[in-house]
């Protein structure tokens, strides 16, 4: 198991505030990119076996 180093809860964060502020709603948009940090959306598929 690959240990996460935090890159896709900062990731989430980033882009909930982005769109909250798009959608001139930061409460939910911050909740959304946290719920997506956290669940390891951005993170990468597994290790590349080479």
């Amino acid at each position: 198991m690959k240990k996460d180093d935090g890159s896709s809860l900062a990731i989430g964060i980033s882009l909930g505030l982005i769109f909250g502020l798009l959608l001139d709603n930061l409460a939910i948009g911050l909740a959304i990119g946290t719920a997506l940090g956290v669940t390891g959306v951005f993170a990468g598929k597994g290790e590349k076996k080479e």
